[in-house]
């Protein structure tokens, strides 16, 4: 997409002034083209004096709160939140001090902790963090609390919407941070390594078996002998062991809940694959996080526009229709064929980004 007044139609309103809004679009639509987050190779894919970009991108980051915009995204109407985190590798950063080594115990990279709520398939980021094991070390802190630094941080907007997450967040502290808080919450149990002890009212332990085909359920159950849950297990068929899910709602509705979650990973993929978010390349952690907050800016508007142009070309075939995602269909499909989005379609997608942006932020840094 060359000419950026498309763009800048979703992000004007995201920004205070004009000239911030104009800039963040035609850095974006560069970040589509290059398919890259590194700072020069978006400077590259504006065209002109390399230098001259390049500059022009580090002074936008210094000026602008990325990440307070980037909150502006969350979704007013959804029903819960996703939150996930994705391994991002930087094998070749020995002196990064965001950079420490990942879950094999060998590679060097950080983590990355989005807040998402769920939009046709895939995820809308609104909220993230990034951590490490060196970063947890040097600031004396812990996973939990970069965790529950993360979610607190949007606990207001939150409200009593759901929290949905994965089973590595499935641990006691972070739990007891949750019920502290209020916070509803959707956990897949971890039963790798050490299982967790689940003792029914009378103090018996629960065994967490189920067969394949069918479904346990048990309320009311004490956590790791503090936390109060519901559990629900089951095993379906074709898959090579069961999966609990505990939750503080009616078990049936966790488990639907946390059946959407794959919408985060699938978007994981997306920024990967199709916008390079694993190639950022950044020495300070606070111009690391100013381009990710970028990038999943950029993921956004293209994941709305592109959902328009997908229903525009395969409204008629729902096999190619479910086989794309929207952000796909916008970067290659429509590079490879010169479809152009109808007013119409780009109405639409508008209409929907605007639903997002309920309340303005400050973006001075």
């Amino acid at each position: 997409m060359r000419d950026c007044r498309v763009v800048e139609r979703f992000v004007q309103p995201l920004f205070e002034r004009e000239e911030w809004g104009k800039k963040a679009a035609r850095m974006m639509e560069a970040l589509w083209r290059v398919r890259s987050a590194r700072v020069s190779e978006i400077a590259r894919g504006r065209g002109g004096s390399m230098g001259a970009r390049q500059k022009e991108v580090q002074r936008f980051l210094r000026q602008v709160d990325l990440k307070a915009v980037l909150l502006r995204l969350f979704g007013a109407e959804a029903g819960f939140v996703l939150g996930d985190a994705t391994e991002i590798p930087r094998l070749q950063a020995r002196r990064t001090e965001y950079v420490g080594t990942l879950k094999d115990g060998r590679s060097r990279g950080f983590w990355l902790l989005t807040l998402a709520t769920p939009f046709r398939g895939r995820a809308i980021p609104f909220s993230f963090a990034v951590y490490s094991s060196k970063t947890i070390r040097e600031e004396a802190t812990s996973r939990n609390q970069e965790h529950w630094a993360a979610f607190g941080a949007v606990r207001r907007l939150l409200g009593d919407r759901p929290l949905v997450l994965d089973r590595e967040f499935s641990y006691l502290e972070l739990l007891l941070n949750l019920v502290a808080d209020g916070v509803r919450f959707v956990i897949r149990l971890s039963l790798r390594g050490h299982p967790p002890i689940v003792r029914d009212r009378r103090g018996r332990r629960v065994e967490l078996v189920v067969s394949q085909g069918e479904e346990q359920i048990y309320t009311d159950v004490l956590y790791q002998g503090q936390v109060r849950v519901n559990l629900i297990g089951r095993w379906e068929r074709g898959l090579r062991e069961p999966m609990w899910i505990m939750t503080n709602l009616e078990p049936q509705q966790g488990w639907k809940l946390y059946q959407q979650r794959m919408k985060i990973e699938e978007s994981f993929r997306d920024l990967k694959s199709l916008l390079g978010l694993h190639k950022l390349m950044n020495k300070t952690q606070h111009n690391l996080e100013q381009m990710i907050a970028l990038v999943l800016l950029a993921y956004a508007v293209g994941l709305l526009l592109g959902e328009s142009l997908r229903d525009q070309l395969y409204a008629h075939c729902p096999s190619l229709w479910a086989t794309y995602s929207g952000l796909w269909t916008l970067l290659k499909n429509r590079t490879a064929t010169g479809t152009r989005l109808t007013k119409r379609s780009t109405d639409h997608a508008l209409r929907l980004f605007q639903s997002l942006i309920p309340y303005p932020v400050l973006t001075h840094v």
